[in-house]
């Protein structure tokens, strides 16, 4: 859900814009993300259900053996640390890249290059890419490395410099676009230059949420046919999406071959209207039974029936909009007094480009707090749908959720005991212990009642 709920920030401006894209895909494909791994090598061909693993033992708290708990203390400690340290090293690089007029050079090549503002504007927005991502580059390849070390990734170095040739195919596209809408926006309206990118940009993440599964998500991962790869498993899930009252034939469910690049587990809902469709990865067939994978999708399908989607944008953009009026104010005095020595002639001026990703970052910094409570929040409403919508469908559905999220927790290295400033800052997602406590504890129907979101 972070990705659909940041769509419209992402088009704010183009630096956030490359930043936010570039780590939806390493958590895609790295998860920041080859070869194949031995799972989706004997992945079977014929439309016979998949061996579903052993029985899970019953789970009364999620827990783990010692030496497991140390690891994922450790690799909690890590991504907490760079959680905080990236923005604000990405802020650091921001003001010095001003300081050094950097952006002043890209401007005075543009502009001899040509008169033409488009042509300007394909070649600044792309520098400006490529800039923040060089400099960001030794950051990414630790952080590939520890989840490489972890044993998180699994896709070979190679392999994962393609994929994130791809990706940075797609951010500057994207943020090529951003740019030249913002600067033509404050070329001609120098006074509502916010308001106007604001309302261009509802419809632009829209697109960009529409189009994800059809046309970024296949750069990165191989996706076939879930009645063809496992039927039994497709037919559950149509029990479950007709329960749900949603639409979602059996020809927009797919089956993704993660193994290749990760070990982590997944099976979600993504896209809306004629692009909606439930992906489930290959890893998560391979570990999980039925009912758990059923219980995944339930949680994911919850998003799509309790309209967090379209809540996530209209926060997002409501956010945006009170980031893009700050940063109208803003930008004014910051050049004021900094203008004359960055050598930027105004906030027309292309060279401006990294004093409003500047501001904007200041922003969504100190708004990640924000941003991850509600998604927190959504994500127990979605929890707690699941818990519903299996009820009656499943045999000990809670259990059985409590066993999902054990199963998680385990494969993805989630600490059982984060702290509440580690889980407030940082957490976008309940921690692991609080789901499975919810998942056995939430029983409306044993006095008598029903369920909050499924009757």
């Amino acid at each position: 859900m972070k990705k659909l709920a940041l769509a419209s920030a992402i088009l704010a401006f183009a630096f956030s814009l490359n930043a936010s894209l570039a780590r939806t895909q390493e958590s895609k494909a790295a998860p920041p993300a080859g070869g194949q791994s031995p799972s989706s090598i004997a992945a079977p061909q014929s439309a016979q259900p998949a061996a579903q693993p052993p029985e899970q033992p019953r789970i009364t708290a999620y827990t783990l053996p010692p030496d497991l708990y140390k690891k994922t203390r450790n690799l909690d400690a890590i991504f907490f640390s760079l959680t905080i340290f990236r923005p604000l090293f990405d802020l650091f690089v921001l003001w010095m890249l001003l300081r050094w007029r950097l952006g002043v050079t890209y401007r005075n090549w543009a502009e001899h290059s040509s008169r033409r503002f488009v042509l300007q504007g394909l070649l600044i927005a792309p520098l400006s890419v490529l800039t923040m991502d060089a400099i960001n580059l030794p950051l990414r390849i630790f952080g590939l490395w520890v989840l490489r070390k972890y044993g998180l990734v699994v896709e070979s170095w190679p392999s994962l410099g393609l994929d994130r040739l791809r990706g940075e195919a797609v951010n500057i596209l994207t943020a090529t676009v951003a740019v030249l809408i913002l600067y033509a926006l404050i070329r001609k309206s120098p006074r509502r230059w916010w308001f106007y990118f604001w309302l261009a940009s509802l419809p632009l993440a829209f697109a960009l949420v529409f189009i994800q599964p059809l046309v970024i998500d296949p750069l990165f991962n191989r996706f076939e046919p879930l009645a063809e790869r496992d039927p039994a498993l497709t037919v559950a899930l149509e029990r479950m999406v007709h329960r749900a009252g949603q639409d979602i034939p059996p020809e927009r469910m797919y089956w993704m071959d993660a193994s290749a690049k990760e070990t982590g587990l997944n099976a979600y809902v993504t896209g809306v209207g004629a692009s909606k469709r439930i992906i489930v990865w290959d890893t998560t067939i391979a570990k999980m039974t039925t009912p758990q994978i059923v219980a995944v999708a339930g949680h994911e399908m919850g998003h799509y029936v309790l309209n967090h989607i379209t809540k996530g944008l209209l926060i997002s953009g409501a956010g945006l909009l009170v980031g893009l009026f700050i940063g109208f104010h803003l930008i004014g005095w910051l050049l004021a007094r900094k203008g004359a020595a960055w050598q930027i002639r105004g906030v027309d001026d292309w060279a401006s480009l990294p004093a409003l990703a500047f501001l904007f970052g200041v922003f969504t910094f100190v708004a990640m707090p924000i941003t991850n409570g509600f998604s927190r929040y959504i994500e127990h409403q979605a929890d707690q749908y699941a818990l519903e919508v299996t009820h009656g469908l499943t045999p000990d559905s809670s259990q059985v959720a409590a066993q999902m999220f054990q199963i998680l927790g385990e494969t993805d290295l989630d600490y059982p005991d984060p702290g509440p400033i580690d889980v407030f800052l940082t957490y976008d997602h309940p921690a692991t212990r609080d789901r499975v406590r919810f998942a056995l504890t939430y029983d409306p129907w044993s006095k008598g009642g029903t369920g909050e979101f499924v009757h």
